[in-house]
């Protein structure tokens, strides 16, 4: 990764940091999108001490924010200059989280998950471009879960929209991991899918440079799970039992992101998808989402451009 540029949302702890150790001690430059927290001046502080580490910078970034992404997209522009992005890792993520708007009126879930995810990516695309250009190709990756399972429901355009606070409450469900928190949450990760293959088809025709890539961890032990917890999502004895028999460690659930900005580029196509066929195991190519279908990619792009106001310069006039 020596002379590349990686962009990583979400790496104080957990998956986030782990790819940003690995790219930083192969030589890359590392951008830590955070935060501002004591965790996020740690994980800083432990990358740049690194031997032989590439450059490490801090640049704050509040997801459940449009104004804070767009911010932290101006300062990545100053702080590269005339350089070029070649890895933007949208990794970040919460779950299970209260049914409550953010600030710009949308699921937390949603806007932390995927549209400010969204945005950072049209608001950064022209450094992507720049590095595609020198280097032949960049990457656009995007964190998911596992692949969704037949009682989940499609995407729907509600739970992109500004209707934070209105999307089913937060009744437990009969069974764990089930009711209206994990069903925001699996519109989320499936919205990280779909965004991929949206991306993708639209920058094929135009024999585009730059990729756009999905993996998922598995179930890894990271601070996730804590978070939920904490909200509300998942009992404690939940977190802990199920965790303790089940969950592989955070750098195992980071092979998916690593393998996807990290492999050689003639043996990662864009459009792929990573991650381990079950709970745990290694990061092998899956199966293209069945759920993530034409109608579904259209209807995101659409309503995500309409809701975020961003632009991508392939795609036609702004979006205000």
């Amino acid at each position: 990764m020596s002379g590349k540029t990686v962009a990583v949302t979400g790496c104080t702890t957990g998956t986030g940091l782990v790819l940003a150790r690995v790219c930083a001690e192969r030589g890359a430059r590392v951008l830590m999108l955070n935060r501002a927290s004591t965790r996020a001046q740690t994980a800083l502080q432990e990358l740049s001490a690194i031997p032989g580490a590439g450059q490490v910078s801090f640049v704050e970034c509040d997801l459940s924010s449009f104004a804070s992404v767009r911010q932290a997209a101006a300062t990545v522009k100053q702080e590269l200059g005339d350089g070029g992005l070649d890895v933007l890792c949208n990794n970040a993520g919460v779950m299970a989280m209260p049914d409550a708007a953010t600030t710009d009126g949308c699921c937390v879930q949603m806007q932390t998950n995927h549209l400010s995810h969204f945005l950072l990516t049209a608001e950064l695309w022209p450094l992507l471009e720049t590095a595609a250009a020198a280097a032949g190709e960049a990457r656009v990756v995007n964190h998911s879960s596992q692949p969704t399972r037949p009682e989940n429901k499609p995407l729907m355009a509600e739970y992109l929209g500004k209707n934070g606070g209105n999307l089913g409450g937060d009744a437990a469900g009969w069974m764990p991991f089930t009711g209206p928190r994990w069903q925001r949450y699996q519109q989320t990760k499936l919205a990280n899918i779909v965004f991929t293959l949206a991306l993708r088809d639209k920058l094929q025709p135009a024999g585009g440079k730059i990729k756009a890539l999905v993996a998922h961890p598995g179930l890894a032990a990271t601070n996730l799970q804590v978070t939920t917890t904490t909200a509300g999502g998942m009992s404690d004895f939940m977190a802990k039992t199920f965790m303790a028999s089940t969950a592989q460690s955070a750098e195992d659930g980071a092979m998916g992101i690593i393998r996807c900005c990290c492999e050689p580029a003639a043996a990662v196509e864009s459009g792929a998808f990573y991650g381990p066929e079950g709970m745990s195991g290694p990061a092998v190519p899956m199966p293209e989402e069945p759920l993530a279908d034409g109608a579904a990619r259209e209807m995101l792009w659409t309503t995500s451009m309409a809701v975020t106001g961003a632009h991508f310069p392939f795609d036609g006039a702004k979006n205000a």
